[in-house]
């Protein structure tokens, strides 16, 4: 416990309560101990190197015998191990070179390399080439045997189109011929098909060799990961343990992800409650480069992800006192609803920063109750687009079932025109892609001018990323089409980029990830906590709206400045 347990020199006086895993500000006794940890990894070059691809580390600050120390923690693997010195060591060590994981994994990807190999031998190869011969020939044969009956089938149409020189026998005769060949022609079929068969049926024997060991692997694989995740039994604060098998499946119904249990988090809790130490709090950084498609930023904070880590903390936390989640906690309850526009039809409205447009789990005011509210003889679903919560500004309200859904015509055929602003978190590279060293998706113009001139095109595909909702991930083969229109208009007197962007598209997160990502903007929108880092608000306000009006097909267009440009 000595060379884990590190101890913290600080006077900062504890937080009166644990940290929410999944939304928070790093209490600073967290910020002391993670520049420890930093320290120690950039004192180790084995270490720093292999941390320098990109790695998530965790502190926990507890206490112990009086003391304040911390523990660190890494997720996964690291320079190939899972129990490096100086780090809290896995819920449970599947690494062991002679353990049942191990061993079981070895015979799995012994079934690995002879799928391979079935699929790529020489025997499989030269029965699919001798199956495509069968056809070919099958088809010449058949084929130069209608030809023949073409041609025989005009001349005797010939000979019976002239009049008096037919006998009877050579009717006869013509008729045996023809009815010879349509027999020919069956015969020639049957034996094709029958040939084809037999070099199909070779093929079909190996291929059914290689999918019962497809099979056999994917058993092997399930039974080992059940096996796997009846292994880790993690602690909760009252000293009660549970399988993750248990706890996904009570949480989910479904058995845990893979890596689930390597996460910092549960690694943290389980050695402090084991050890009987007070967990006091805790945070997760990220260091070195970003992944492919994720957003990871060097030295940023990041919260717990939800799809491997939120049903393993929901036990973990039970025992102790930890903060509310910060969304469930109205922060706009004294906020109003300015209204910038309304008539009989639909109502346009400045959403303030913090407000949900619809309602969530939680009983948080929204856009939509208000509506509900103000307008209580108002037909129809009403919301016909959204902002995020953390997005500010203009939102069209339909009063009326026949408004909302001309209106959504208008999203659905992109004739509705939209312009935010956002300040930006500092000031954008200039050449963030070459900076990064990959192929681009996009690459602007944006190196060849100054930087208030810049203006151009992003077009980075997205889909959801399923292990941590709602964050979003740029996937260049499986995401949806997005674009967005930018235009840099200056920076403000703090040194953030303010930028126009105008979506062309309407994907979640779209500018958020189009400003933060390496091949957008390569800076993240300023108070952005999925992407960037957190700050009093999200920097970005939708500030331009513009339609056609659903009853009298005049074009409307509407603006208001955010506030946060205003005041800086």
């Amino acid at each position: 416990m000595d060379t884990i347990i590190h101890p913290l020199h600080s006077a900062i006086a504890p937080p009166p309560r644990f940290t929410y895993p999944f939304c928070y500000e790093p209490h600073a006794l967290c910020t002391a101990a993670a520049e420890e940890v930093q320290r120690h990894i950039a004192a180790n070059g084995a270490l720093r190197e292999e941390a320098d691809r990109g790695k998530m580390f965790g502190v926990l600050v507890v206490e112990h015998e009086g003391r304040t120390g911390f523990l660190a923690a890494y997720s996964g693997l690291l320079c190939g191990r899972c129990d490096l010195p100086w780090f809290v060591p896995p819920v449970y060590d599947s690494q062991q070179p002679d353990g049942h994981f191990k061993t079981r994994e070895a015979e799995i990807s012994r079934i690995n390399r002879q799928v391979s190999e079935m699929e790529s031998s020489d025997e499989r190869r030269r029965a699919i080439a001798r199956l495509e011969d069968v056809k070919r020939q099958s088809a010449e044969t058949i084929d130069a045997h209608k030809h023949l009956m073409a041609e025989a089938k005009q001349r005797r149409d010939a000979i019976r189109g002239t009049a008096g020189d037919e006998t009877v026998a050579e009717a006869e005769r013509l008729t045996r011929e023809s009815q010879f060949m349509k027999a020919e022609q069956r015969r020639i079929k049957q034996r094709c098909a029958y040939e084809i068969e037999q070099a199909e049926d070779v093929v079909r024997q190996i291929d059914e060799q290689i999918s019962a060991m497809k099979r056999l692997r994917h058993e092997m694989s399930d039974e080992l990961q059940r096996w796997l995740f009846n292994q880790y039994s993690v602690l909760d604060a009252n000293g009660r343990s549970r399988t993750l098998i248990d706890i996904f499946d009570q949480a989910t119904g479904h058995i845990p992800p893979s890596g689930a249990g390597d996460c910092c988090a549960p690694k943290l809790l389980q050695y402090a409650y084991a050890h009987g130490l007070r967990p006091l709090c805790m945070a997760e950084f990220w260091w070195g480069a970003s992944p492919r498609t994720e957003l990871r930023r060097h030295l940023h904070y990041y919260p717990a992800c939800s799809g491997k880590c939120k049903p393993i903390l929901g036990h973990m936390l039970t025992g102790l006192d930890v903060d509310p989640d910060p969304q469930t906690v109205d922060h706009t309850a004294d906020a109003e609803l300015e209204t910038i526009y309304e008539d009989a039809h639909l109502v346009v409205v400045c959403k303030p920063s913090g407000m949900l447009s619809v309602p969530g789990k939680s009983a948080r005011r929204s856009v939509l109750s208000i509506m509900r509210h103000r307008y209580p003889d108002a037909e129809g679903p009403m919301i016909v687009h959204r902002l995020d919560m953390d997005t500010s500004g203009l939102l069209v309200v339909a009063k009326t079932t026949a408004a909302y859904h001309a209106l959504q015509e208008q999203f659905a055929a992109h004739t509705i025109t939209k312009q935010y602003v956002a300040l930006l978190d500092g000031t954008i590279p200039p050449d963030p892609i070459q900076a990064v060293n990959r192929a681009p998706i996009h690459r602007s113009s944006r190196q060849q001018q100054p930087p208030e001139q810049v203006s151009g095109l992003i077009s980075l595909p997205l889909r959801p990323d399923p292990l941590d909702r709602p964050r979003q991930v740029v996937d260049a083969i499986h995401g949806r089409i997005a674009l967005t229109r930018y235009s840099i208009t200056g920076t403000d007197a703090h040194g953030h980029t303010i930028v126009s962007l105008c979506p062309l598209t309407g994907r979640t997160h779209q500018l958020r990830i189009h400003c933060a990502h390496p091949d957008g903007l390569a800076t993240p929108i300023l108070g952005d906590p999925l992407y960037g880092r957190q700050a009093d608000r999200l920097y970005l306000h939708a500030r331009r709206l513009e339609f056609t009006h659903p009853a009298t097909g005049e074009r409307m267009a509407f603006e208001r400045e955010a506030e946060f440009l205003k005041k800086k």
